[in-house]
Order: C-alpha cells, then structure tokens, then sequence
C-alpha cells in the first residue's frame, strides 16, 4: 500500500473507557470540529463535480451513487431526500448499496467485497454516458465501489470519488476525487463518525448545488416541493404568500389551484 490509511491510524484520544461521560462528549466534538474544514478543503473538486452534473442534467442525465455499509446508507439518504424536496423523479437522483436495499436496516456479509455487482446493478438502471456515478468510500478501497467506478469510466461514463484517504484507489480511479482528511477518528477506524459526517456534508452540498443549478429554488425556498403533509402545505402557503406579497387566504387559495409552489408564484407574478 503505497499510501497513508489515514481512516486506520490510533486515534488522537486513548483510555476511553476511563473517561467520564461528558469527557467522552467534549473529546468527539472536538474531533467533529475538523470536519467542516476538511470538506472546505475539497470545494474546488466538488464544484467541478457539480457543474460537470448540471451540464448532463440538462441532457437528461442522471446521477448514482453506490456505496457500502455506512457510505452506501448515506448515498441512498441523500438519493431518497431530492424528490420530496425538489420535487424530481426518484430515478433521477440513485442511491445503490451494496447488498440491496435489506442493507440499509443490517449488514449483508460479504457483499461490499464483489467487484463486479456495482456494475451489475448500476445496468439494470439502462446506465448510459450522459449518468455520473459517484463512488462513496471512506477507506478508498471498497471493492464494491472500486468495480462500479472502473466499469463506468471503460463505458464512457463520468465518475466521481468521495472518499477519506487521499491517494487511495478510489482516488486514483475516479476521474473526479473528493478526498476529505478528517484525520484519526475518535474511535480507531470507525468511520461512521468523522468520515461519516463528512460524506454527509459533501453528498448535501453535492445534491442541494445541482438542484439550485438547474432551477429547483427560487430565491431561498424549496418552490418545487411535494406537498405531501399538512406542514408541508402551510410552508408552501407561506412561501407563495410572501412571495407575492399577498395574504395567506389569498395564498392558500392560489396553491390549492395550481398545485405547486413554483406554478402558483409564476400565476400571481
């Protein structure tokens, strides 16, 4: 291994089990104040991923990630939040975990060490050369994620890496490398903790970016949400109602005509 496992070095801290709780707590947040740095680091990397995303978008493209355990959730979440928020077909935004979807809720033993089932499940989604997929592995070595990548890229396919090891495989394979160094975690190579937050904040970034770029937000306000809930109906109220500066009857009316935020706002511009 020709590079730093920076995912498996000690942690910083040691004795855990002699600390007393609230020494616990303050420990962890200290270490989970490096996160947000880390990710600034790779702004650059993720910008070129996500303008990389919109110009396909256009086209019609898609966007997948695949990932195993904890980075396979956090690809799936982040995957399942765009069409309620946004207001976007759930095959535009995929999240695939290794093992499927049982995944999610329990480990599938052995499943992230198949390199060839990525791509499998990636063509079951009649993947084509307009897609991005984007690799979730915070050690960089997941064969599972490694397989999909290097398949996509032999069929023309954009690919991405988020990752915590710079340097890694991963890095080396994607034709895009997000590489965010959280340093040790607080407990030896957990990396459901920092590496995990930091995956989190870049998929935000990642999926929240492409949405604004292609019109899914006006102003601040989540225009194309679903309004699938009584909460979500009176926020969508209150958006239309200060958006066109107007009372909230006169609001609600409107929305319940038009049926979306965006729709009522364009008719009472």
């Amino acid at each position: 291994m020709s590079y730093i496992k920076i995912t498996e070095t000690p942690s910083n801290h040691d004795n855990l089990e002699q600390l007393d709780t609230t020494s616990i707590l303050t420990k962890m947040n200290e270490e989970d104040k490096k996160v947000a740095d880390a990710v600034a680091a790779v702004i650059p990397e993720i910008t070129k991923l996500v303008d990389a995303l919109a110009e396909r978008f256009e086209k019609g493209g898609r966007l997948f990630y695949i990932g195993a355990g904890t980075s396979g959730r956090l690809g799936v979440l982040d995957a399942s939040e765009i069409p309620p928020t946004y207001g976007m077909p759930h095959e535009r935004v995929v999240g695939i975990i290794a093992g499927g979807d049982v995944a999610i809720r329990k480990s599938v033993e052995n499943a992230e060490d198949d390199r060839l089932q990525a791509w499998k499940d990636l063509i079951t989604h009649k993947i084509t050369d307009i897609d991005v997929v984007v690799g979730i592995a915070a050690s960089g070595t997941t064969p599972y994620v490694l397989g999909g990548i290097e398949a996509a890229k032999k069929n023309g396919i954009l690919t991405a890496g988020v990752t915590n090891n710079p340097g890694s495989p991963l890095s080396e394979a994607a034709d895009i490398t997000i590489a965010m160094n959280v340093g040790p975690e607080f407990v030896t190579g957990s990396t459901r903790m920092k590496s995990g937050t930091s995956q989190k904040l870049a998929l935000n970034m990642i999926s929240t970016a492409l949405m604004i770029k292609i019109g899914r937000v006006k102003g601040n306000k989540m225009v194309n949400m679903q309004l699938s809930n009584v909460k979500l109906v009176d926020r969508g109220v209150r958006y239309v109602s200060e958006g066109l500066g107007i009372e909230y009857a006169a609001a609600e009316k409107l929305l319940k005509e038009h049926g979306s935020v965006k729709e009522a706002l364009d008719a009472g511009a």
